[in-house]
């Protein structure tokens, strides 16, 4: 087995490069907002990357859900929001339990 010798600087300089990579990352992924008005989101449909946060804003007066059939599920109570990480996997059509005729899509690029 092959050792390998690092130096302190080489340890601080290979950490400090990790933690740039990884605040980077994390400042890259935005929220994207969905609103929910008269029984339905808008917008339907958006576009996101993995790692973003989409925020369902519910305007109506009763309580909604964004469902994935066989999937996850977002409670989003009457007046206030709730909030998702997407994943790569994400890329789902969803719509809410309480309404199925409220409809939405979730496309997951690059």
């Amino acid at each position: 087995m092959k050792r390998v010798l690092v130096n302190r600087r080489q340890f601080m300089i290979v950490g400090a490069t990790f933690l740039a990579t990884t605040n980077q990352t994390l400042s890259q992924s935005r929220m994207v907002r969905i609103m929910i008005e008269d029984l339905a989101f808008k917008p339907a449909q958006i576009q996101v990357k993995a790692g973003d946060v989409i925020e369902w804003v519910n305007n109506d007066p009763f309580d909604h859900t964004a469902t994935v059939k066989g999937g996850w599920e977002v409670i989003i109570p009457a007046g206030e929001s709730a909030t998702k990480t997407i994943t790569a996997s994400d890329n789902v059509d969803y719509y809410c339990r309480f309404h199925p005729n409220m409809t939405g899509r979730i496309v997951v690029t690059g």
